[in-house]
Formats: structure tokens, sequence, C-alpha cells
């Protein structure tokens, strides 16, 4: 029976997926293959020259960036996911979602924002040396460009990973356990410590490794303040020396440092498993803080709402508005190049997703199930390995191409994918698969398989189910998946900065080119406009956080 009933499903309209999907899967899989054969290749000296000098830097650079904002993003996601989901206080339903707005700037925009602001030439260094009298060198400030300013800068906006997994988490642990920790003489605090932090660790960890993941793959910001990491290293490697080899050596040890995160954050919730269902949420018996506690619980949630967006952005709409060059055809024209290639991503992407996931639906087998699963590996890794990852599989195809056809006809067709918007759109499909596969198999999951064998039992064809009943109830899952790739392609550095055909920019690279030549009020537009279009994924997440809470 079973070999008849799989021998009906290899035949069905719809068994081409299988082969569909594993092949997409092994396509998004080749730049990283490509980094991990290519550290083993030899680099003409360039990587012992990098051993010498700078690879102890890149290392411990890069550690003690991990290691201070994964400190910064803990002490301020934590406690203020406590106090949003367990605690009443004046203004604390606004702020449960105003806490993620630091998720729509990037951290390289706030990077140049508060240079702007806190350098020697910026206002809050004249005010102070026009209020005390004192010139340059006779006291002391607080480096912004530094190792310690790209910490604050990364945990203004990086903490709302840690605090979106441990609101969620906080929001569904029982209220009898709380109940019960005060019968055993514990106060509100000790039962945060002893009970609801550990109950929440699993959830805690999982936000910090995306934390560390995007610390790990920041550009813009550690390039900016001039602390030597591995993106930093892998760039200079890649267009200083021209070296491929010693860059993807590189890229691999960055990718070794990513698996480490994977690991751990997998080990730690191995054994760990917690059960409250049926039994009434924290949420439902909150505890009301009134008087100074209210207040302090106020200024202390609103503190990274006001350094994490408000400030930064209301420097940026100011620069803008007042101080930046009016507006040119040059600006409109950046704009066109990062809509319609943020657009033209998102749609290949999304499509590449629904390919997959109705892939896994209809064959659940472990090839299809492990071929969706590696197909979303892209999204761990930084945009640099990426960009790597894609430029030596399309460059070796250009060659053989040019080549054959000099051969045949004598003409030299030049580049067709490397340095070209392909190259690009394929980076962008390695790194964000892993969201819009993410979405997509979300209201997949929400259609249940009755719904399908009903169609069927109707008469319906696989393509009219898909047509008829799938696609109607999938609309707000691929919306979702749409614009939360869009907003991403428009915010990527790296890999845009590697890829990108010759005299061509998009916002973010225009961004960074002028905040590199120092000018920061010039690059406010472009950055202002990339964080406005960010708030987008932060409402449709606070939307969804509504509906389940």
């Amino acid at each position: 029976m079973m070999s008849k009933q799989r021998v009906v499903r290899s035949h069905s309209p719809f068994a081409w997926l299988k082969w569909a999907a594993i092949g997409i899967a092994l396509l998004l899989a080749l730049p990283v293959l490509v980094v991990v054969a290519n550290v083993f290749a030899g680099s003409d000296g360039v990587w012992a020259h990098l051993w010498r000098t700078v690879l102890a830097d890149y290392v411990s650079n890069s550690l003690l960036l991990m290691v201070g904002v994964a400190v910064g993003v803990l002490l301020i996601g934590v406690p203020v996911a406590w106090l949003t989901s367990v605690c009443r206080f004046p203004g604390s339903s606004f702020l449960s979602w105003a806490l993620l707005l630091p998720l729509a700037m990037p951290a390289y925009i706030i990077a140049y924002t508060y240079t702007g602001l806190l350098d020697f030439a910026g206002p809050v260094q004249e005010t102070i040396r026009a209020l005390s009298g004192l010139g340059y060198g006779e006291y002391w400030f607080f480096e912004i460009r530094s190792l310690g300013g790209a910490v604050i800068m990364l945990s203004l906006v990086l903490y709302p990973y840690v605090y979106l997994m441990s609101r969620a988490a906080f929001l569904e642990q029982s209220a009898n356990t709380l109940e019960v920790s005060r019968t055993l003489g514990y106060s509100n605090v000790s039962a945060f410590f002893r009970l609801a932090l550990p109950l929440a660790r699993p959830a805690i960890i999982a936000g910090l490794t995306l934390a560390m993941m995007e610390v790990l793959a920041d550009y813009g910001t550690v390039q900016y303040f001039g602390v030597a990491t591995f993106t930093t290293g892998i760039m200079r490697t890649f267009y200083g020396f021209g070296d491929l080899a010693g860059a993807s050596q590189l890229a691999g040890i960055l990718l070794l440092f990513v698996c480490v995160l994977i690991f751990t954050e997998r080990y730690s919730r191995r054994k760990l498993r917690y059960h409250a269902s049926g039994l009434r949420k924290a949420s439902q018996r909150e505890l009301v803080l009134s008087g100074w506690r209210g207040v302090a619980a106020f200024v202390f949630c609103c503190l990274p709402v006001l350094f994490g967006f408000l400030l930064p952005a209301g420097v940026l709409l100011y620069w803008s508005l007042f101080e930046a060059e009016p507006l040119t055809w040059d600006f409109l024209l950046l704009a066109w190049h990062s809509f319609y290639l943020a657009f033209l991503a998102a749609l290949i992407v999304v499509a590449l997703a629904l390919v997959l996931s109705y892939a896994l639906r209809l064959h659940p087998s472990r090839s299809v199930s492990s071929a969706v699963a590696s197909a979303g590996v892209g999204y761990a890794l930084p945009g640099t390995i990426i960009a790597i990852g894609v430029i030596v599989p399309l460059a070796w195809l250009d060659h053989r191409l040019i080549e054959v056809v000099k051969e045949v006809t004598g003409d030299n067709i030049g580049l067709l994918f490397s340095g070209t918007i392909i190259a690009l759109l394929f980076a962008y499909a390695v790194r964000f698969m892993a969201v819009s596969l993410g979405a997509v198999q979300s209201g997949l999951g929400k259609i249940k398989p009755s719904m399908d064998m009903a169609g069927r039992s109707l008469g319906l064809t696989p393509l009219q189910v898909l047509k008829r009943v799938h696609f109607p109830l999938l609309k707000g899952s691929v919306l979702t998946a749409l614009l939360i790739v869009f907003v991403d392609v428009l915010k990527e550095l790296p890999a845009t900065l590697i890829l990108r055909p010759f005299n061509f920019n998009t916002l973010a690279v225009r961004a960074f080119e002028l905040a590199s030549d120092e000018r920061l009020v010039d690059a406010a537009p472009a950055s202002i406009m990339i964080v406005l279009v960010g708030l987008i994924p932060v409402v449709l997440l606070n939307r969804s956080i509504s509906k389940h809470h």
C-alpha cells in the first residue's frame, strides 16, 4: 500500500517540486561551500602576512565587541522585557511597542548620527567649550570613534532581539508559578532572579545569539569607527591585497564564529522544556507600580527608545530639512536604484520561498526538509561572507563563457554575471531566504491539511487547490515576507559594496560614502529614508505580537 502511495505521489503534477527544492537549496548553499573550499587554497603569502600582523587584532576586537554588546543588550533587553510584560506603570502599553523602534535604525546610521553629535566639532563638545572656556585637550570627553563607542551603538539597536524573545517568554510564564514563589517568601525581585529568569533563559539566549550574529555581520559601524574586526579585514584583504583566497580564509574563521554561536544556542536549550498550557499567564496578574517606582520604571524603559531611535531620528530629520544640501536628481536616482533592487530581490526571494515551502508540504521527506533547512542558513552569515562566496563562482562562470564565445565568434562578451545586478540579487536571495521562509511556512502551517483533502475530494487538481485555497489564505504571509525582505535589502551594506555594478550606488552605499568623507549632514537624507522605510517591519512585528498576546 505504501509503495503504491509513493508511486502515485511521485507521478503527481507537483512531483517536480521536490527536485526544484533540492536544486534551489544547492544553489543557495553554493556561496558557503565556495568559502569553505577556498579556506584551504593558497594565498601567495598574504595569509602569512595577516597571521603575523593583524589576525590577533581581528580576533581580539571581534571577541571584545561581542562580549561588550552581549552585556549591553542583556542589561537593556531583559529588564525592560520584564517591566513591560509583568508590571503595569504609566506608559507601559506605549513602551511595550515603542521599545521595538530601534530595530528600524541600522547600526551604521546611528553611528554616523552620534559621531556628528559627539565628536570634537559636534554641538555637544562645542557647547562644553563655550560654557567652560576650555580648549582642545584641556578636558576629557568620551571618544565615540572607538571600540567602546561601537559597543554602545550596536547595543542601542540590537537590544530589541533580546527584548522580543524575553518578553514573549515572560508573557507565557504561568502566574501560578509566581504566586507559589510568594508563598515561599520570595519578593518580586527574588522571584524574578530565581524563577522567571531561569525559565526564560532559552529565549534570552536565542535573542542574544541573533544579536551576536548581527555584531559579526556589521561592517559600516566598525569601519567608520576604525575598529579592526573580521568584516573590515575581509574587505581590506579583498580590495587592498586583491587576494580572494586570503579574504576567503578570513571569512572561513568568521564562519567558524557563527557556527559556534549556533551550536551554543542549541546546546543551551537541548534539555529544557517548560509547559504552562491551560494555566494563567504571568501577564494576567500584573504587578502595579505606582509612585516613584512607576516613574523609575517609565524612565528606565524610555531611555533605550530615546537614545536608540528618537534622538538619532530627530537629528537626521533636522539635518535633512535644514542643513543638508538640497535634494537633486542624483538622490532620486539613488532612491530608484535602492527601491527597484529591493523590490526585485523581494519578489525573487519570496517566489523561491513559496516553491520550497510548498515542496515541503507536498513532499515532507527527509531530503526535502533538509534542503529547505539548508536554504535558510544564509541569514546566519555576514554579508561579506556571502559576497565572497557569490563572486568566486560567478567570476569563474563568466570567464568560461568569455572563452567559449571568443573561440566560436571571436567576440568578447564581457561579464554577464559577476559585477552585475544578477550577482547582487543572488547574494540577497542567499542572505534573506530564511526571513521569507519563516513567514511563508508560518502561513502554510495555519492551513489545515484537511482543506487540501477537501479540495481534492471535490475534484480539484493540486494546481487548483493551490490557486483557490492556498493563495487567498497566504496573501497576508506573502505580503509580510515581501515587506521584510524589501527593507532588509534596502539596509544591507557590505554585500552591496562588494557586488554592486561599477558606478551603481544605493541609499545605503551613498550614506556610507558620504559619512566616510566626513559629510555627515549630507548623508542624512539617505539615512532618514532608510530609517523611515525600516519602520514598516517594526509596525508589522508589533501587530503580530498584539494578536498573539
